[in-house]
């Protein structure tokens, strides 16, 4: 609905522009006309004191009539035309004011437009710089990445020489244990065979010591 009457202002508009000349075409004739019939008029008044009125009298009264008739005429189509001006002033007015607001609008959604364009170049700004810090730390947590896999690897692999080292503790201390248990097992048979050993051979001298004991008491 705003679009057709905005077609149809633009539309007067430009009637109007193309119509002021045969208005004011019109406005001279009828002034030419008038200026016409005032001096026939005044020529009238002129004839009526001479002594050729009564010869002159009816052709210029015909005039005179005629003169009135199409005064009054042109007087009607002035008066109209002067109503259209003004209704067509009024509407040219209004299509000015129409212009104005327009412009202001326009002016307005101008500088709104601006502070959009910068607010667009700051968020484009913004945006750049959080996408190098993005960049940046993508990078930093590649590099991150990469010393924690080799932190990693590293403790896997004290993990395992950990591991290797107590294993090979654990075999030290059994072979050790081994070794103590065995000598252990060998100084208990040797100190028993030790023992036995002293016991026969306590056995023996006691043996031997009675055989002795025992001539002398029969010699005795």
């Amino acid at each position: 609905m705003e679009k057709w009457k905005s077609h149809v202002r633009v539309e007067l508009f430009q009637r109007d522009c193309q119509q002021k000349e045969p208005f004011s075409g019109l406005l001279n004739s009828y002034s030419r006309l008038l200026e016409k019939c005032e001096l026939r008029e005044r020529l009238w008044e002129e004839k009526q004191g001479s002594s050729c009125a009564e010869s002159l009298g009816d052709p210029f009264q015909l005039l005179l009539k005629e003169g009135e008739q199409v005064r009054e005429r042109l007087a009607q189509k002035a008066s109209d035309l002067m109503s259209s001006l003004y209704l067509k002033e009024a509407e040219l007015q209004y299509c000015h004011s129409q212009v104005s607001r327009y412009r202001k609008e326009a002016l307005a959604l101008a500088r709104n437009a601006s502070s959009l364009q910068n607010s667009l170049s700051e968020c484009e700004f913004a945006l750049e710089s959080q996408s190098k810090e993005l960049s940046a730390l993508q990078a930093e947590k590649e590099v991150m990445r990469e010393k924690l896999a080799g932190a990693r690897q590293e403790r896997e692999q004290m993990l395992e020489r950990w591991l290797e080292e107590k294993s090979e503790e654990a075999e030290r201390v059994n072979e050790h244990n081994d070794a103590q248990e065995r000598w252990h097992r060998f100084t208990s048979r040797w100190a028993r065979l030790r023992l036995r050993g002293r016991q026969q051979h306590e056995s023996g001298y006691h043996s031997w010591a009675a055989t002795i004991r025992s001539p002398a008491a029969t010699e005795n």
